[in-house]
């Protein structure tokens, strides 16, 4: 693993389903289906996320899911921390179909939450990005995300007018050490399990 990781911030358009807003019951909070990262796929920042990658990931995030703990902020920050102050949403669930990582989100009654859902009451489409630490090796003309991948987050986010705009500060580094500031010890317990039986399922 290496010592040293960047805040890898992918941006993708929300593509969620019109009909959950006409299902929307009265006092109830507005939950969302959509699509939130493609594996597999040569996206905006000229990065690729290997399969095998994201469904790891996709099974360590599962346990913030079942916590009540997967935040996501308004805007992307320039840290791999979730800012209270900035949560609009939670992840309910989870899941890959294929290529694509699909997720159930519930717009939390914050102020950050209610410009989200004004924005999607206004029929506009706000993007989703995932924010994460990690490392990148180039092959074949391409960045490929590594297998230190951790996955922090995804924020709702504008959608840049020019490809690759979310690069913006990615230069920076962070010592493997932060990652015991994002992630509780049960969390890196549970993730260092999943890993093994993973191992295990490998003929």
């Amino acid at each position: 693993m290496n010592d040293k990781k960047f805040l890898l911030k992918e941006f993708t358009a929300f593509e969620y389903n019109d009909l959950d807003l006409d299902k929307r019951e009265e006092g109830k909070p507005l939950v969302l289906n959509g699509i939130l990262q493609k594996a597999n796929t040569l996206n905006q920042n000229g990065r690729v996320y290997p399969r095998h990658i994201l469904e790891r990931e996709i099974r360590n995030y599962e346990k913030l899911i079942r916590e009540n703990r997967a935040f996501g902020e308004l805007d992307h920050a320039n840290e791999p921390i979730v800012n209270m102050k900035n949560i609009s949403h939670v992840i309910r669930e989870i899941w890959m179909e294929g290529d694509v990582v699909y997720g159930k989100v519930e717009i939390l009654d914050t102020p950050c939450g209610k410009i989200i859902e004004s924005i999607i009451k206004a029929k506009c489409k706000p993007g989703i990005s995932s924010r994460a630490l990690g490392s990148l090796q180039r092959e074949n003309n391409v960045n490929v995300v590594q297998d230190d991948l951790q996955i922090i987050c995804w924020d709702f986010v504008s959608e840049p007018s020019t490809p690759g705009a979310f690069m913006m500060a990615e230069a920076k580094q962070y010592d493997a050490n932060i990652v015991k500031t994002v992630f509780t010890k049960s969390d890196l317990v549970d993730r260092a399990a999943n890993e093994i039986l993973a191992l295990r399922k490998k003929p």
